[in-house]
Formats: C-alpha cells, structure tokens, sequence
C-alpha cells in the first residue's frame, strides 16, 4: 500500500512540477517539497533537494526543447544568471540581518497573481519586437534585473523561476516562448547548484522517491514544452496562465493543511 501512495504522490507531484517548469520555467520545489513533507512524511530539507534534482532535468530538456524551436537567448541568459546566483548570496546575507522582513509565502502569491496576469493580459511581443534593442542595452538590463532578481529571491526565499519570468516579460519585452526558454535554461544551473549543495550537506535522498520524481517530473516537463513551442501566443498565455493559477492555489492549500 505504501509502494501506491509513494507512486501515486510522486507522479501527481512530477506532473505539476513538470507542467509548470516546461510552460512557465517555474521551480519545482515549489510543487515536489510541500506534497513530499505533507503526504509521505518526508523531512523538509530531504524534500527540497529531490524537488531541486528534479528540476535540473526538467529544466534541461525544457531548454533543449525550447533551443531547437529558437525560443532561447542564451547570451544574456548567461549574464543574467551569474548575477543571480551572487546577488542571491547577498540577498540572504541582508535577510539574515532583518528576519523579521522575510516572507514565506512571496512566491506562491507570485505564482497565483502572474497566471491571472497571463489570462487576463497575454504577452503578445513579437521576436521582431525584442530585436529592437541594441545588444549592449540587452546585456546592461539582463546584468541590473539578474541582480534585481537574485536579491529579491535571497531576501524573501522565494523561488527565482516566477521572478525571471516577470522579469523578463514585463520589464525586458521578451515575447513569451523566449523568456521560458532563457529563464528554464538559467533554471538548470541555478538547481543544479542548489541539489548537489543539499545532498553534499543533508546525505544520501530516498532513492525511489528521488528516481520516481525525477522521472514523472522531466515526462511532464517536455510535454509541456513541447506544446507551448508549438502553441498560437494566445493559446500560450492561456495555457500558462491556468497552469499557474491552479498550481498556486493547490500549493496554497498545502500550505493550509500543513499549519
């Protein structure tokens, strides 16, 4: 019986993890740890490195996906995620000093808020649009909202996919296909970094799990990349926007249930 719970959990929660990383670049920590900790009993820093594991693969082939249909920028993906990754650092130093400044549920709203944004005012830039700007200007705003991006994430503990794709969309005017592409793409480091550091510091995970949500995590993740690449912008935004929504509200009922 518990071999079916354990399948049943991991693949409902390799499923929205992985249609919210290949639609919207999201972490799938924000999915994989609350079902882990609330439905298998799972401790909370074991759960967070399976669900960052899981999102280095799903990450990965997302990209892929998303680079052989051209819908990536890598050059200032790149930019960006250095930024990221040492204004993050700079970020939690800054929390650390003002605990009280944290806020725990910062990125589910994200989550929520971003996918009625996506319903009610899609992201209609067009590729033509984004080449307007000049490389250096490109690079110079990738360099400022990565260190935007990662201070933020550090400072509140939040989750960087939902901001880059903010980020990206609303400030820097990517059309949609494009900044999931660079943000999943900047995604898979950014885990990649944060898995090896849990189990190098917390040990060995629970290897069915680990395998099982690694496996539904990174299915789900290229079925969704692989229609978003194909899908009208209209139809994306809607996709994405519902996709999010209902991600938000059921992490938020996790939240509830676990109080």
């Amino acid at each position: 019986m518990q071999i079916l719970i354990t399948i049943l959990v991991t693949f409902f929660a390799g499923m929205g993890a992985g249609l919210g990383t290949g639609f919207a670049g999201m972490s799938a920590a924000a999915v994989i740890s609350p079902m882990l900790i609330t439905f298998l009993g799972m401790d909370p820093y074991m759960a967070v490195g399976i669900a960052l594991s899981s999102d280095v693969l799903a990450s990965a082939i997302s990209a892929y996906t998303y680079a052989k249909n051209k819908n990536i920028d890598i050059k200032n993906g790149l930019i960006m995620m250095g930024s990221v990754l040492v204004f993050t650092v700079v970020g939690s130093y800054v929390s650390s000093l003002v605990p009280s400044a944290t806020m725990g549920n910062f990125s589910v709203f994200m989550t929520f808020l971003l996918g009625i944004k996506f319903i009610v005012r899609p992201v209609m830039t067009t590729k033509e649009a984004m080449q307007g700007v000049s490389a250096k200007k490109r690079a110079i705003q990738s360099l400022v909202c990565g260190m935007l991006i990662g201070f933020i994430c550090g400072f509140v503990g939040a989750g960087g996919g939902m901001m880059m794709l903010l980020i990206l969309t609303s400030v820097l005017g990517y059309e949609l296909k494009t900044a999931v592409g660079t943000s999943v793409f900047i995604m898979t480091f950014t885990a990649l970094t944060g898995a090896v550091s849990h189990f190098w510091i917390g040990g060995k995970p629970d290897m069915p799990v680990f395998v099982l949500c690694v496996i539904f995590t990174l299915l789900w993740a290229r079925i969704a990349a692989k229609f978003a690449n194909k899908a009208e912008p209209k139809t994306l935004n809607r996709a994405t926007g519902l996709v999010l929504v209902i991600l938000g509200i059921v992490i938020m009922g996790f939240q509830v249930i676990t109080k």
